[in-house]
């Protein structure tokens, strides 16, 4: 059977009102049994959220659950940026095995320990939903690379929060701490990230580095190579450059050419006139191809219109049953001049229901590695057959 996905949006400022009519439509729209609901709370709704969780297990009756506090919501093609905002998206996957984690850290010594991790991960992906307070969703993703590497890990940190309740849901509790999460397997789901940035200039070869410092460049000082790549830039890209610039790294060597998705955005967060050197926020190494890249409105839309147009490629024929949408805090009126733009340039690609947050820290694959991201949308697409 193939999989159908239905979403429920409702503004109503009372909390139990607003979850109620999103469930609803969501379980009218659904028409069939919900295996998987995935809910976004707008913060004026959480401190009643036991009671936003069992309007939603009363009207939907969903067999695995996870959600979380959301400073912004999306939902059928709008978003909600602030009050009270409230997404219920359901779907039916009856081929699917799915199960529900938390995970949380705690000190063994001086050192976190992740707890709640499999030793044998189960799933063909993971949506994961964390509190970037209490939780190191880098550390998880770093053990996830090494033991599952070919696991995509995809969703966002929670944006809202309330002082001495939880901001995460899962099945039938309210958490405080650590991360949500829902495995899956038997059901195709297709990774889309787009980190909003054009690339500008040349490729260049990291020729000596340490930790997350560049020290040359095409066996030039990092800092000499990089102005003058800058130079060389036309002047609009320049004025962009003046504006921050970023590094794109290549995460997947070894092709005949790189495009937008091949590379990596870290900002530059340190440099050094004296030394030549350049400090940007990733590990590097030796032999990497980087680039210079920009990030404007302009640029974002181009490069989420593409990464959507690859997926709607990817179809073909069997198109999608629905997504999830997890945008940075930092895009919708903050980066558009129009409202909506994430959700309607999904829609226009794929026109199909989807549902998702505004988050303060996006996750989604690289170059088959998973990586936290910032500025960046990353959707879940779930294939129709």
């Amino acid at each position: 059977m193939s999989v159908k996905i239905a979403v429920g949006v409702s503004e109503s400022f009372d909390p139990v009102e607003a979850f109620s009519e999103a469930a609803g439509e969501a379980a009218h729209r659904l028409d069939a049994r919900c295996d998987l609901c995935v809910l976004f709370a707008g913060a004026p709704h959480l401190p009643l959220s036991k009671w936003i969780l069992s309007a939603v297990h009363e009207r939907l009756d969903p067999v695995h659950l996870i959600g979380c506090g959301a400073g912004g919501v999306v939902g059928a093609g709008r978003e909600i940026e602030e009050g009270p905002g409230a997404v219920v998206w359901a779907a039916s996957m009856p081929d699917a095995a799915i199960s529900t984690h938390h995970f949380r850290l705690e000190r063994a010594g001086d050192e976190p320990v992740l707890v709640g991790v499999p030793d044998e991960f189960p799933g063909d992906c993971l949506i994961l939903l964390a509190d970037p307070y209490t939780f190191s969703t880098e550390a998880l993703l770093d053990r996830l690379n090494e033991s599952r590497p070919d696991l995509p890990v995809l969703g966002g940190l929670a944006s809202a929060a309330v002082a001495g309740g939880g901001t995460l849901f899962r099945d039938g509790d309210v958490l405080a701490e650590g991360a949500v999460a829902c495995s899956l397997s038997g059901v195709p789901v297709l990774p889309c990230v787009s980190q909003g940035a054009a690339p500008v200039g040349p490729e260049m070869t990291i020729t000596a580095a340490e930790g997350n410092v560049i020290e040359e460049l095409a066996s030039r000082p990092a800092i000499e190579r990089l102005s003058e790549a800058i130079a060389s830039l036309p002047e609009r890209e320049q004025e962009l450059a003046r504006g921050g610039v970023m590094l794109g790294m290549v995460i997947e060597e070894n092709k005949p050419e790189y495009r937008r998705g091949d590379f990596l955005i870290r900002p530059i967060i340190g440099a050094d006139q004296e030394a030549g050197t350049i400090a940007i926020g990733e590990p590097v190494r030796m032999g990497q191809t980087v680039r210079l890249h920009v990030r404007d409105a302009a640029s974002a839309d181009e490069d989420l219109r593409e990464a959507l147009a690859i997926q709607a490629e990817a179809l073909a024929s069997s198109g999608a049953a629905g997504a999830l949408l997890f945008t940075c805090n930092g895009r919708g009126s903050h980066m558009f001049s129009l409202p909506d733009h994430d959700a309607a340039a999904l829609d226009d690609a794929l026109g199909v229901p989807t549902g998702g947050f505004f988050c303060a820290g996006e996750i989604g694959p690289v170059g088959g590695r998973n990586f936290l991201h910032g500025f960046t949308a990353t959707m879940a697409v779930f294939p129709a057959g």
